[in-house]
């Protein structure tokens, strides 16, 4: 399979091209990974080899597959110009990221409430999209039905299940809950964001 019929797989047909470009232009490993719950994609360069490598969730909606992916591309281009010794998500990453994100800000790639909300995520780009609310809420908006609803959305002793393990939901803080692992009643704060899965119990712990 080409490179470019691998993009066409994964982000919005317009932004093809450009994809396959950066990919050709900086000559790094590509991977498409399973749903991971840490993470929607990752950038790593191998010392040992000279190898740069991006993964990209292979469960993310095309607009939120092309904004990790441009992500990703950016910490390489940022690491190209400075080198190694940047923050992660420092003023640098910002700068590159704006760079190679800006020739796909336009309604040809993304839905009108995906460019508004990205043009305003540039104005001081964060770690994710998934640190970015507004940002995260829209792209979310697009997914295919997967039968998860986000922490925020279950009211408190409501059971679900996240990472494979079931909790209670006990107490809404500002961005947080926290939540009762129900076989070891261990307590966590789990992120409002988080997507988990509702049980019908309606037992609270």
């Amino acid at each position: 399979m080409t490179s470019e019929e691998v993009f066409s797989r994964f982000v919005p047909q317009a932004s093809v091209s450009y994809c396959v470009k950066l990919y050709e232009r900086f000559g790094f490993e590509f991977k498409i990974k399973k749903a991971r719950q840490t993470k929607l994609g990752d950038y790593r360069y191998n010392p040992k080899t000279d190898r740069h490598t991006i993964t990209v969730n292979n469960d993310l909606n095309p607009f939120a597959f092309l904004v990790t992916y441009l992500h990703e591309v950016a910490h390489l281009l940022a690491f190209k110009q400075y080198g190694r010794r940047i923050q992660p998500h420092g003023k640098e990453w910002k700068q590159c990221f704006k760079e190679v994100s800006e020739p796909m800000l336009h309604p040809e790639i993304f839905h009108q409430s995906v460019l508004a909300a990205l043009k305003k995520y540039f104005k001081n780009p964060k770690a994710s999209s998934c640190s970015d609310p507004v940002l995260y809420q829209i792209l979310k908006q697009f997914d295919a039905e997967n039968g998860k609803l986000l922490l925020k959305e279950i009211q408190v002793g409501r059971s679900f299940v996240f990472n494979k393990k079931t909790f209670v939901k006990l107490e809404k803080k500002r961005t947080r809950s926290v939540c009762q692992e129900v076989v070891t009643h261990k307590k966590y704060l789990i992120s409002e964001l988080a997507e988990v899965f509702l049980l019908d119990s309606e037992k609270s712990y």
